[in-house]
């Protein structure tokens, strides 16, 4: 059978059927209303890490904030200065020597002087008040600390620069510091183991 050509329109055939298509496909393949929902998700997203970002923001802001600065140590808080000698039990004749001292506390919480002591093995350390006491901050306390002769073979006898161990405690720590109370301390505390212990040499 011979083949016939035509020209004209090509008819479609039976089952076949256009697709309505309501939106223009751009460069991509995808169509006006996809786009528009994928810029929709796109700002979303954005909106949602700006929030987060803002967030982790405020959070590190807090975080950098300056905690609370400490109470001060108490050999940092605390000064004690030598006043004088003062009238003690027995006297330097009965191997007592008895003197007054000023103990102030500047900023910061209380503090307790919980012991009195001095380095030498021939003497030992009395107060008044007798420890351990509480001194509050901002002010001055008087102690008479008497040091009495044990052992004139330990005692020294011309002491250069004799120190008070005090140890002091507040809510911060607790410490025991060495204070040197001068060259008139020394002085008066030579005299006083001299007069206790003779005056014979070393």
């Amino acid at each position: 059978m011979a083949v016939t050509g035509g020209i004209g329109p090509v008819e479609p055939g039976e089952d076949t059927y256009l697709r309505n298509v309501t939106g223009r496909a751009g460069p991509g393949g995808r169509t006006a209303p996809s786009r528009a929902r994928h810029r929709r998700s796109v700002r979303t997203a954005g909106a949602t890490l700006l929030l987060l970002a803002a967030s982790g923001s405020l959070r590190a802001d807090r975080a950098r904030e300056p905690a609370e600065a400490p109470p001060p140590y108490p050999s940092q808080a605390v000064t004690l200065a030598y006043l004088d000698a003062a009238p003690g039990p027995g006297g330097a004749r009965g191997g007592g020597f008895s003197f007054a001292v000023r103990l102030s506390v500047g900023s910061g919480p209380p503090v307790t002087v919980t012991r009195i002591a001095q380095p030498s093995a021939g003497l030992s350390v009395a107060s008044s008040p007798a420890a351990p006491f509480q001194t509050k901050p901002h002010s001055d306390s008087k102690i008479i600390v008497t040091l009495r002769v044990t052992e004139c073979d330990k005692a020294p006898r011309n002491p250069g620069f004799p120190f008070l161990d005090v140890t002091l405690r507040n809510t911060r720590a607790i410490q025991t510091h060495s204070f040197i109370l001068g060259s008139r301390y020394a002085r008066q505390l030579s005299q006083a183991l001299q007069v206790a212990c003779g005056n014979d040499s070393r």
